[in-house]
């Protein structure tokens, strides 16, 4: 991770295509297209990729997830279980569609804990959107049972995870709808570019329309076309779908680099005993894009990633203190700064958990550490990589 670290002439194959015939638009121009249709050629790739009858590619990860919420009829008043530890995107999706995000603590797979997703139930829950956050997942068995008790939405962000499995059905398949991210920092990217995925049909036709201005794309002539309902554009253009088909036609390459790198790493910390490694759910393979571990004590932690840094070891992060992916720093978000008037639902609803400890995230976030497995690391890097982490940990 990211897969740009890998671009090739796959890549520039596939959007010399595009440039070649200079429809950028993913739909319409039929007979300018030379027979490419990049976005309708990844989507069926990553449906069959991921074991669900539909795909739908957007704009980006947080159109996925807007998307994903509005096709399942989410709207103002609605409130969206999400976990403390994820990406300022998940959040804004929920609010854009005039939904409640209702923040709820971790466990030690640093993602959403089941008990208290249980506890944070009300009559006006919706969904439940565990972020399968640094490629692993959430107790999925679990919240899946939840969702069913209570008639509710399972909506897998797995932005971060794509890649990855749970007892064998990949990550994102195992919800109602699933989300990816395809920007330039993922595993496989479009450069900016997402799509979700799910097994119900009327799910995916509302994607389809909504995120296109509401139009039903039936039959051959894009301006008869009709709108059963409104919609907005989170369409992804051609050129950034081909670089996608590349990319996706690479992920098995890209996750075997991963798990290589991932495991000579972690077979090097293995050696501290005074370090923990995340839990992965039994059953559960991660897509190796992050290495996470637990320090002691949050002291520890504090003073290994100041060490780590200093030794020149880049891409370890220390997410207790990150302003995109950790509750301590949404000022924004707790004070309700926006730039037009937020409904009185979800100003209502914010300000129910804005003063909320969440001190069993805290337990975690503060102890923990995380490192970016890189794909264009040669074999030597690793291990150098290794050794230096190793001695710099032990010396604490």
């Amino acid at each position: 991770m990211p897969g740009f670290e890998l671009f090739g002439d796959r890549e520039r194959a596939e959007t010399h295509d595009v440039l070649e015939s200079g429809v950028l638009m993913r739909y319409g121009f039929d007979g300018m297209r030379n027979g490419h249709w990049k976005a309708r050629e990844m989507e069926f790739l990553l449906a069959k990729r991921m074991q669900v009858k539909h795909a739908q590619l957007l704009s980006s990860g947080t159109a996925a997830l807007t998307v994903a919420m509005a096709s399942s009829g989410v709207g103002a008043g609605d409130e969206v279980i999400l976990p403390v530890f994820t990406f300022v995107a998940s959040f804004e999706a929920v609010i854009a569609m005039g939904a409640v995000p209702v923040l709820v603590d971790i466990d030690d797979t640093l993602t959403l804990d089941p008990e208290a997703v249980r506890n944070a139930i009300t009559d006006k829950t919706r969904v439940i959107m565990p972020v399968h956050m640094c490629g692993s997942m959430a107790d999925l068995d679990t919240l899946k049972f939840i969702c069913e008790e209570y008639n509710l939405i399972l909506l897998e962000d797995a932005c971060q995870a794509i890649g990855g499995t749970y007892k064998g059905q990949p990550l994102g398949s195992i919800g109602d709808i699933g989300c990816f991210s395809f920007d330039y920092v993922k595993t496989i990217t479009c450069g900016e570019g997402g799509a979700l995925i799910t097994d119900n049909t009327e799910y995916y036709h509302k994607a389809d329309h909504y995120s296109d201005h509401g139009h039903d794309h039936a039959g051959t002539d894009r301006g008869a076309e009709k709108h059963p309902f409104l919609g907005y554009n989170f369409r992804i253009s051609e050129l950034n779908a081909a670089i996608g088909l590349a990319q996706l036609r690479r992920i098995d390459e890209f996750l075997k680099i991963q798990e290589k790198n991932y495991n000579i790493l972690k077979e090097g910390l293995q050696e501290i005993p005074e370090i923990e490694f995340r839990r992965v759910p039994e059953g559960g393979v991660e897509n190796y894009s992050f290495l996470n571990f637990f320090l002691p004590d949050e002291e520890k932690a504090r003073h290994a990633i100041r060490k780590l840094t200093e030794a020149g070891i880049d891409a370890c992060f220390y997410w207790y203190d990150n302003n995109w992916h950790y509750h301590r720093k949404w000022e924004h978000l707790k004070q309700m700064i926006s730039l037009g008037n937020l409904s009185n639902e979800v100003q209502q609803g914010i300000g129910n958990w804005n003063n909320k400890s969440f001190s069993a995230s805290d337990h975690w976030m503060s102890r923990t550490i995380s490192c970016l497995v890189k794909l264009s690391w040669s074999q030597e890097e690793v291990l150098q990589r290794r050794e230096l982490m190793i001695s710099v940990l032990k010396q604490l």
